[in-house]
């Protein structure tokens, strides 16, 4: 779990860091986003060379684009298995190597049984599929773009990794 203070990179900053890995690896990446409405895609669509590599994405805020579209089990969504699904997901629809998914509570209300705040990022990637629970902290466009930045952490971290 991690809180916003922990980030210290913004989203341009690391968008650029995952053009310059996945240039030098040949892979491709996708985003599959739900709290972070197209955050995530928007930052990677906007860096270096990135229709060589980015493979693209999908919103689907509402739970049953994640169901029919991302192959999401039904049920709560602001879960990890949801956000590994949907990271699963996105990887088979676009082809992509490596994909990110973010699912939470951004606020102000709870959802699913989770506080405001909650955010699950799943990650998918030829090591597996795993998904990082964090907690937020501020009003909902707070948590958005704490979760835009974090997710893009995991993707680059993802990246970093030997297979």
């Amino acid at each position: 779990m991690s809180s916003s203070g922990e980030l210290t990179k913004d989203a341009a900053e690391l968008a650029e860091a995952i053009s310059e890995r996945v240039q030098e690896s040949g892979q491709s990446v996708a985003a599959a986003e739900s709290l972070t409405s197209g955050n995530i895609a928007s930052h990677l669509g906007a860096a270096p060379q990135a229709s060589e590599w980015f493979a693209g994405g999908v919103v689907a805020y509402a739970s049953q684009v994640k169901f029919e579209v991302l192959g999401v089990e039904p049920g709560p969504v602001v879960t990890a298995q949801a956000a590994r699904q949907m990271a699963a997901g996105v990887a088979r629809l676009t082809g992509a190597d490596v994909a990110v998914a973010t699912t939470g509570a951004g606020g102000p209300d709870p959802q699913d049984g989770q506080e405001p705040g909650t955010v699950f990022i799943g990650v998918s990637s030829p090591g597996g599929v795993h998904a990082t629970e964090h907690h937020f902290d501020g009003e909902p466009a707070d948590v958005v773009h704490a979760s835009t930045v974090a997710a893009l952490q995991h993707l680059l971290d993802a990246l970093s990794r030997p297979e």
